[in-house]
């Protein structure tokens, strides 16, 4: 077989390869589409509550007190900023810490 002869073969070759990917291509778009679509359906009955239900109120967090702060000698700012340094370095919420008293070393 000469290359002449072999020429149509490639080309027909080369188109059916160009075809397939081409409607490969199609199919990949057609999905997304789909799926684009169906996410969107799908976010709208997520978030809508039905009128059956009721909706509970949600607070913001929890509320708890450990009894009351002494401060001796320290301005409310500092003593602010202690707590925050506490907390960071110990790794425990400020919410989970219970501060009884603080006092400035002379």
């Amino acid at each position: 077989m000469t290359i002449l002869e072999s020429l149509p073969y490639a080309l027909f070759n080369i188109s059916v390869v160009f075809s397939v990917l081409i409607i490969l291509s199609l199919i990949i778009k057609l999905f997304s589409f789909l799926v684009g679509l169906i996410a969107k359906n799908g976010k709208k009955d997520l978030n809508a509550t039905p009128a059956s239900e009721p909706v509970l109120a949600v607070e913001n967090g929890p509320e708890m007190s450990c009894g009351e702060l002494k401060l001796h000698n320290v301005d409310e700012r500092t003593a602010a900023m202690i707590m925050a340094i506490v907390s960071d370095d110990s790794g425990i919420p400020l919410e989970e810490l219970c501060f009884k008293s603080i006092k400035a070393k002379d």
